[in-house]
């Protein structure tokens, strides 16, 4: 079956990418210096919610950048659950990484555990798709894919205790998106589609998949807004780097 992608969407996922990215690079560095209790919880869900909720809304918008040229709808138990993967695994990431004493081998499995959660989020996601289509994996792309998501994760998880200067975190976060993105797109050519259907709702397409796909933007943007708002109006003096100086 032949599919093409929406190059406007595709721009689209990248940029929610940076700016989720973005956002919880900001709210993170303020988890190794927070209080243990509801201080600590604060900021690690908030870091959590704008770098999970970044990996999240990329992912669908970047399924829907994807024309199936067949009507597809998506199962709301499973996105829902594929959300609270990328936020409770980056959570944990973030709790192992940021707090005590500092270690490549925390850095490592911390991030292994998160690139996990990141990629059990998109095939998840991907299993949400109801469609008269049968799906399989290509195992070399499908592996890579988990290989790209941890190495990506602990880049992340680095960058995000290791930036004191916000140019530098900006830098970072379009890095991110990168990584994300090609997480996402190599998971996506992994993937082999079978028409079921017959052969009148070929080509039908997906009638709302832009205004879909603009609602995620519009609304992680407006989150991620808030966000950094609540990042500014609480910046700490110093930045307590866990691997820097």
């Amino acid at each position: 079956m032949e599919v093409e992608y929406n190059l406007l969407l595709v721009l689209v996922s990248y940029a929610i990418a940076v700016f989720g990215s973005y956002v919880g690079l900001n709210l993170a560095i303020r988890v190794p210096g927070a209080k243990a209790g509801t201080d600590l919880y604060f900021w690690v869900a908030l870091s959590a919610i704008a770098i999970g909720g970044a990996i999240w809304s990329m992912h669908y918008i970047g399924m829907m950048a994807f024309d199936m040229q067949m009507p597809v709808s998506y199962d709301l138990g499973l996105t829902i659950v594929s959300m609270l993967l990328a936020v409770v695994f980056v959570a944990v990431g973030i709790v192992i990484v940021g707090r005590g004493v500092p270690s490549m081998a925390k850095l490592i499995g911390g991030g292994t555990l998160t690139g996990l959660g990141v990629a059990g989020m998109h095939y998840t996601g991907m299993a949400s798709m109801q469609m008269e289509a049968t799906v399989a994996y290509d195992t070399a792309l499908l592996v890579a894919s988990i290989i790209i998501a941890i190495v990506a994760s602990i880049a992340a998880l680095w960058l995000a205790f290791n930036l004191r200067g916000n140019l530098q975190r900006f830098g970072s976060a379009f890095i991110m998106g990168i990584a994300v993105c090609g997480m996402h797109y190599t998971g996506m050519a992994a993937m082999t589609m079978t028409h079921t259907g017959d052969m009148m709702s070929m080509g039908a397409g997906q009638s709302n998949t832009f205004l879909a796909s603009m609602f995620i933007f519009i609304g992680a943007a407006i989150v991620f807004s808030l966000l950094l708002f609540i990042a500014a109006k609480n910046a700490p003096k110093k930045a307590e780097l866990v691997f820097g100086e």
